[in-house]
C-alpha cells in the first residue's frame, strides 16, 4: 500500500475528497461541502472525459478523471465519496482502500453482510476509515431525536413505523436496473431500516416481508415487519408508486415521537419533531423546531474530524451498517411477490 496522505493527514490542512460519479447525489455533495473549512473536492472522476471534465467546470474543482482508477492513483485526493449505482460500491470501497484513500460511500454500503464486513475489516487492516453516508444522520432533527430516545425521558420504544416513498416516472431509471442492484428496498428502503436500526440498538429476532415486483424484475414496493427481543415492533416501508413521503412514528411506553429524519427540507426551513409526552390520549403534544443544516457538508466533516482525530462520526456505526446490509439481503429473500399488475 502506498504511504499516502490519506494514513497521516495534516490536522490543519483541508482534506481533498475525490467524488466517483457525476449523478445527481454526486452533484447534491459537491454543492453542499462547499465553503468547508476541513474539505474540499480536489477531483472528480466520470466514465467518460467529457462528464468529468463538465462536472468540474461545474462545481470548480480542479481535477477531472475519464476513469475511476486514474481518480485513485491522484494523489491530491485523501478521501474518496463513492456516489455510484449500488452495484458498484464493494469494488469500489475496497479498490479505494487498498489505494489508501478514506472511504465516505453513499448508502447502501452494500445488500450483502458478507461484503460489508470485509469492506469494514478491509479499512481496519490498513488504518483507514470508511463509513456508510445518511445524511438525515446529520440533522439536529435527527440528533435530537436519539438524543431524547436514548434519555430515557418517554420510557423504552414499544412500536416504530417508519416510510420513504416517491414516484418513479421513469421506466429506464438506473433504480430500476436489477444489473445495478436497483429496487426501491435498496433505494429507499435503506433509510427506514437504518433509522429503525440506529433506535433498536439490536438485529431483529424475525423478520416478514411483502413486496411488489416490477416489470424489469427489481422490486418497486416492499414492506416488512421487524420484531425484536424486549418487545419492540416495527414495519418499515418504501415505495416508487406512492406521492413523496418520508416519515417515522416512534410509540414509547410514555410518549410518542414523529419525525420525518429528512436529508434537508424545502427552502431549507426548520425541521420539526412533534413529542406527546404522556400515555393518555389527552396528552399534551409539543412541536420542537430545529435549525436545518447542509447534511451532506456536516456529515462530511464529522467524518473528516473522525479521520484526523478519531473522534467518533455522526453517522451510523460499523455494526450498524453490517446489520443493515443484512436486513436488506434477508427482507429480499424472505418477502413474498404481490400481484403487481395493476403497476406494471
Amino acid at each position: 500500500m502506498p504511504a499516502s496522505l490519506a494514513q497521516r493527514p495534516d490536522r490543519t490542512a483541508s482534506l481533498g475528497f475525490g467524488i466517483l460519479s457525476t449523478g445527481s447525489i454526486a452533484n447534491h455533495f459537491a454543492e453542499q461541502v462547499k465553503g468547508s473549512s476541513t474539505l474540499h473536492v480536489a477531483a472528480v472522476a466520470s466514465r467518460t472525459q467529457a462528464a468529468a471534465e463538465a462536472f468540474a467546470e461545474k462545481h470548480g474543482i480542479a481535477h477531472a478523471h475519464g476513469s475511476y482508477a486514474a481518480l485513485l492513483e491522484d494523489e491530491s485526493v485523501q478521501v474518496v465519496y463513492i456516489g455510484l449505482p449500488n452495484s458498484l460500491h464493494t469494488e469500489w470501497c475496497l479498490r479505494a482502500l487498498e489505494a489508501g484513500k478514506h472511504v465516505l460511500c453513499e448508502k447502501p454500503l452494500t445488500g450483502s453482510p458478507q461484503e460489508a464486513r470485509l469492506i469494514h475489516q478491509t479499512a481496519q487492516r490498513l488504518g483507514l476509515h470508511v463509513a456508510e453516508a445518511y445524511p438525515y444522520r446529520a440533522q439536529p432533527q435527527t440528533v435530537e431525536m436519539l438524543r431524547l430516545l436514548e434519555s430515557g425521558e418517554l420510557g423504552r420504544p414499544l412500536s416504530i413505523q417508519a416510510s420513504f416513498g416517491f414516484k418513479l416516472e421513469n421506466p429506464d431509471d438506473i433504480r430500476l436496473d436489477p444489473a445495478l442492484a436497483g429496487g426501491a428496498l435498496m433505494d429507499a428502503g435503506a433509510y427506514p431500516l437504518s433509522l429503525v436500526r440506529a433506535i433498536a440498538g439490536a438485529y431483529p429476532e424475525q423478520v416478514q416481508a411483502f413486496k411488489r415486483q416490477g416489470p424489469r424484475g427489481t422490486d418497486t414496493a416492499v414492506i416488512a415487519n421487524l420484531a425484536f427481543r424486549g418487545g419492540l415492533m416495527a414495519q418499515i416501508s418504501c415505495s416508487f408508486h406512492a406521492a413523496a413521503h418520508r416519515y417515522a412514528v416512534i410509540a414509547c411506553e410514555g410518549g410518542v415521537i414523529e419525525t420525518s429524519y429528512s436529508n434537508s427540507t424545502p427552502g431549507n426551513q426548520p425541521a420539526t419533531l412533534r413529542i406527546k409526552r404522556g400515555s393518555g390520549f389527552g396528552a399534551s403534544v409539543e412541536t420542537v423546531s430545529l435549525p436545518a443544516v447542509d447534511a451532506f457538508r456536516v456529515e462530511a466533516e464529522s467524518f473528516v474530524e473522525q479521520v484526523l482525530t478519531g473522534k467518533p462520526w455522526i453517522g451510523v456505526s460499523s455494526h450498524e451498517s453490517v446489520d443493515v446490509a443484512a436486513l436488506l439481503e434477508h427482507i429480499a429473500q424472505v418477502a413474498v411477490d404481490v400481484d403487481g399488475r395493476s403497476f406494471g
